[in-house]
């Protein structure tokens, strides 16, 4: 039957039974009924049935096997997932504040809607991983070591006995160009820990610049305030690459770089 000579009542019941129920696309239907497929669109809205999103409209496909997945089974290579991210970086960059306040709603809501167990859980994950990194090293400092190797330089991650017999450690130290690099992760300037610990940590920091700065290095310390990624520390490590470049011709005895 041609779709035109449907009523009302039984076109909206079409698209409910092929479209809500069996999943089928307006596409197919439109097929089915030799009419398009934004005759169909427009009919669903007419009648006030829930048009299912992109994503979910991707899914349905998905599911019923009428599509592959675009990246199921393919390996992206380094130079793939480095574009990817700097292009999600940049689009967070580019967000006006009225999305970025959704979007942290959004997040707040989905935080509010664990668990008690699911939010202790996550809060320990968390607090180990911050505990392991300050033993080992953060992810953003390997990621730094590994890199600067690459170009070349010689580095001395996390060595003690530099500063005056002390047992401080500098994060990563540069000793052809005199220079320390101090990876300060969120607890160096947020109380992650709470206040007191929050002051420690800073009152650390100074005297360790006063120590560094006084046996005649440069410091430069990289502020890490968001969660580790490889395009973000890309994207750090290049900042870091060129002043590295430059240091020699700088002045300046201290150096900030942030994520």
């Amino acid at each position: 039957m041609s779709y035109s000579n449907l009523s009302d009542n039984e076109k909206k019941s079409v698209i409910e039974k092929r479209y809500v129920q069996k999943g089928e696309s307006f596409a197919e239907i439109a097929k089915h009924y030799d009419t398009y497929a934004n005759r169909i669109r427009r009919d669903a809205q007419k009648y006030n049935i829930p048009i299912r999103s992109k994503s979910e409209a991707q899914k349905n496909v998905l599911e019923k096997g009428k599509s592959q997945h675009p990246t199921k089974g393919k390996t992206r290579t380094y130079e793939e997932k480095v574009k990817i991210g700097k292009s999600i970086y940049e689009s967070w960059q580019n967000l006006s504040e009225a999305d970025l306040t959704k979007r942290k709603l959004k997040s707040k809501a989905i935080w509010d809607g664990l668990s008690q167990n699911e939010k202790e859980n996550r809060l320990n994950a968390a607090h180990t991983a911050i505990r392991e990194s300050s033993k080992k090293g953060s992810k953003l400092e390997h990621f730094l070591m590994e890199l600067l190797i690459e170009k070349g330089y010689k580095v001395e991650f996390h060595k003690e006995q530099i500063l005056s017999n002390t047992k401080l450690q500098i994060d990563i130290y540069l000793p052809a160009l005199t220079t320390a690099i101090e990876v300060d992760g969120p607890s160096h300037f947020e109380p992650v820990w709470g206040e007191d610990t929050l002051n420690k940590n800073q009152k650390y920091d100074q005297k360790k610049t006063g120590l560094i700065i006084g046996r005649g290095m440069r410091l430069v310390r990289v502020k890490q305030s968001k969660d580790f990624s490889p395009t973000r520390a890309r994207i750090i490590f290049d900042k870091l690459h060129t002043l590295l470049q430059d240091i020699d011709n700088r002045s300046e005895k201290t150096f900030n770089i942030e994520d």
